[in-house]
């Protein structure tokens, strides 16, 4: 067929391929003309170069369960406490800014505590900002006693959690563990029999996770 160019600006009869390779570059083309079917068989191996940033919210065809952003905080081995009502543990608290309200936090603790008193008692609570989560029913949190009231071997224990907490929220929050005590001193940190210099590797690290689970 004839290439024919009329006085309208048309020309027909050009076949596919017809103009010869570098004729037509990305100036000739006009911007949004390109839809998706024109590139939806494009070689992943042409993505080359910089590539835009893209946000986790932005990704599809991904399962629930993402973990999405994880924060620790080791806490100083040399806190003791006294006190009778729950009461902050120094150092022991983690912020996190969750990114979606739907995502949920996951937060885990490891304690390494000594009592100066075997017969004494101790119970850790986790607290978001100022509400206690993860907390027992009143039926199951029965008050532990011993028999040996006149025993004052100090006794070391490992005390471990983790509770799956819904914030609903995308503001900065704060995860902290707060402790009680009943007729003894609370010191964080084991230390090893091995250990009469008071060297740190010897001794139980404390610290609390907080780890973001995309919805």
């Amino acid at each position: 067929m004839a290439i024919v160019i009329n006085g309208s600006g048309t020309v027909t009869g050009l076949a596919v391929g017809g103009l010869p390779d570098g004729t037509v570059d990305s100036g000739t083309i006009a911007t949004g003309t390109i839809v998706d079917a024109d590139v939806a068989n494009l070689a992943a191996s042409k993505l080359t170069g910089a590539l835009p940033a893209i946000s986790g919210a932005s990704l599809t065809g991904i399962t629930t369960g993402k973990i999405l952003q994880v924060v620790q905080t080791f806490a100083p081995a040399n806190y003791s406490s006294t006190a009778t009502t729950f009461t902050d543990i120094t150092g022991l608290s983690v912020s996190i800014t969750p990114s979606a309200t739907t995502s949920k936090i996951l937060v885990s603790y490891y304690l390494g505590t000594v009592d100066t008193n075997a017969d004494g008692r101790v119970g850790f609570r986790i607290m978001r900002d100022s509400t206690a989560v993860g907390v027992g029913t009143a039926a199951g949190s029965r008050l532990l006693a011993t028999t040996a009231t006149t025993n004052t071997t100090q006794r070391g224990t490992v005390h471990s959690f983790q509770y799956l907490d819904s914030p609903a929220t995308t503001s900065a929050i704060t995860y902290k563990i707060q402790q009680y005590n009943q007729g003894n001193t609370m010191t964080l940190g084991i230390r090893n029999s091995n250990d009469p210099d008071g060297a740190s590797v010897y001794r139980t690290p404390n610290n609390i996770i907080v780890m973001e689970i995309g919805a």
